[in-house]
């Protein structure tokens, strides 16, 4: 059974002492394919020299909202420099944080809506941030359709309506761990309506660790557990569900680079 995390972060400060034996070890599990985002420039260079060690790991590049406030104009061009790395495969993570407001949502939105065209200009799928900021998201969204390469919401915390507005302008909808906590309503409900052809997974670690492993970090071999919850809303084996989101990640993902 072959798995695809698609969004890590293991440039993060707490795999700063092993991240490259916790990639190693995922792989071991059956986790064949992880893609680690980007959050800042520096980060993002993490992310390329990471998929440079592990012909498994391929990279993100981008600058997430919580980052947007410390960008200068020039660091557009180290963005597009960044994403025509060959083994960048999204531009992301980008989007609005309206529940900490780290960066001001003006601010957000510039960026937000700058990276939004880099990506279309270069081809590359997008990879969205959206908490507590629906609206808005949707509506840059839509005012930067259509994507050639199409994109991705991750961790998805939205509405069904908002999915099929999503679903309907190409994208595809990521899950990870709270998908797998008791409260998790709303994530059932659009996995219920989801088709199957638009799901992908993630760990989105070392953040968002899923029952029954909560409270430790996460990893992602623990993107099992998040197929696992998947193929139960579902009604299909767990095999079918890694099956299908892997290829679903490989189809967004992996042909651009394939064939570049």
């Amino acid at each position: 059974m072959e798995l695809f995390d698609s969004h890590a972060h293991y440039d993060d400060e707490r795999f700063s002492e092993d991240a490259e034996e916790v990639i190693q070890s995922a792989y071991n599990s059956g986790v064949r394919y992880i893609l680690n985002a980007g959050s800042d420039i520096a980060s993002s260079r993490k992310s390329i020299e990471l998929s440079e060690k592990f012909n498994f790991v391929f990279a993100a590049a981008g600058v997430h909202p919580h980052e947007a406030a410390k960008l200068q104009n020039d660091d557009e061009k180290t963005i597009i420099e960044l994403c025509n790395h060959p083994r960048v495969a999204a531009l992301g993570e980008i989007g609005l944080d309206y529940y900490y407001d780290f960066s001001p949502r003006e601010v957000q939105k510039f960026w937000f809506s700058k990276q939004l065209s880099i990506a279309k200009d270069l081809k590359l799928p997008v990879i969205i941030h959206n908490r507590d900021a629906h609206e808005d998201t949707l509506e840059m969204v839509k005012s930067h359709a259509p994507f050639e390469a199409s994109g991705v919401f991750h961790c998805f915390s939205g509405s069904w309506d908002m999915a099929k507005e999503l679903l309907n302008l190409g994208f595809y909808i990521s899950f990870a761990g709270p998908v797998t906590f008791k409260n998790a309503k709303k994530s059932v409900e659009v996995l219920r309506n989801m088709p199957m052809d638009r799901i992908l997974i993630e760990t989105d670690c070392p953040y968002l660790t899923p029952e029954p492993f909560r409270g430790r970090r996460n990893n992602s071999s623990f993107v099992r557990l998040v197929a696992e919850k998947i193929a139960q809303i579902k009604g299909v084996q767990v095999e079918e569900a890694a099956e299908i989101t892997t290829g679903n990640a490989k189809r967004l993902f992996l042909q651009p680079i394939s064939s570049s």
